[in-house]
């Protein structure tokens, strides 16, 4: 795979979106056509996973074995699709914990991928990435995975609901803000476990949503016990929207945000959201 090395022009090309005061933002796009980076910020910032982990979860998975049972192909359509944790729990328990991170950033070059800190083995949610990572492993879906692979991931990417099994709404960043098509995972954390209204998938209506790491603890508690223990952002709510857009997937991006403390999450999701539409549009006008 050829490295995701950006022109030294490619600042000029478009004005980058602006950033707004105590968020943090990282973002690479790739244009397949162009065969180069055309907006990049941040690029190697570390963050914490959130659910966008469950991409490296899914490669793992499909690259130890030639065939898929039943109940793990329902299993693997629920976690890509509709974000679900419990699925992602079972797979992250069954392939060996962090093991999962330390294969897959090996094979696939992540330079800035990195398994939960030893002390919470079972909190895939804690996985250290950056934007360039992510971009990195679409484009290694996209040339270099056995088309089985490939088609399963990016398959149901495509396929993803406005709706969590849980009922949280996770329709920002690239859906709300990018025309399609396009093939999506998202990832957010830090903002509760409850939400007070329930996603519609009719309407895709907002709805406040927390990503709970793995363990289904609430998030606040996870926090507290986070501090100093080399989490990204730890005490920070993030909110990630990653994947593909265009006419052939000619665009592979990923967003990373961070929001200030007790932020909200309807007004961290306008800020992504905006973020990623202004990206989008900074590099196809």
């Amino acid at each position: 795979m050829a490295a995701l090395a950006a022109p030294a022009h490619a600042a000029e090309a478009a004005a980058p979106p602006r950033v707004p005061a105590g968020t943090t933002a990282a973002w690479v796009v790739f244009d397949r056509q162009a065969g180069k980076i055309v907006a990049t910020r941040n690029a190697h910032r570390k963050y914490r996973s959130a659910s966008v982990v469950k991409i490296l979860i899914a490669i793992d998975y499909l690259e130890r074995r030639k065939s898929v049972p039943a109940a793990d192909a329902k299993l693997l359509k629920v976690m890509l699709r509709s974000s679900d944790d419990d699925a992602a729990s079972a797979f992250w328990d069954r392939l060996g914990k962090g093991q999962i991170i330390v294969r897959q950033a090996r094979r696939l070059g992540l330079s800035d991928t990195t398994p939960p800190p030893a002390s919470y083995p079972g909190f895939w949610g804690y996985t250290s990435l950056s934007a360039y990572d992510i971009v990195r492993t679409y484009r290694y879906l996209l040339d270099r995975a056995e088309p089985r692979v490939r088609d399963t991931i990016l398959g149901h990417l495509r396929r993803s609901t406005p709706c969590g099994t849980d009922g949280f709404d996770q329709t920002f960043g690239i859906p709300d803000g990018v025309p399609r098509p396009w093939a999506v995972k998202q990832g957010w954390s830090g903002f509760g476990t409850t939400p007070p209204v329930r996603c519609d998938a009719r309407t895709a209506a907002v709805s406040y949503r927390s990503d709970a790491a793995a363990t289904g603890a609430p998030i606040s508690w996870i926090a507290q016990r986070a501090t100093g223990t080399g989490v990204p952002d730890y005490g920070r709510p993030v909110l990630h929207t990653t994947g593909l857009a265009g006419q052939g997937d000619r665009y592979v991006l990923a967003v990373l945000t961070a929001h200030p403390a007790g932020g909200t999450w309807s007004s961290s999701v306008k800020r992504t959201t905006t973020l990623t539409r202004d990206l989008y549009r900074s590099v196809t006008r």
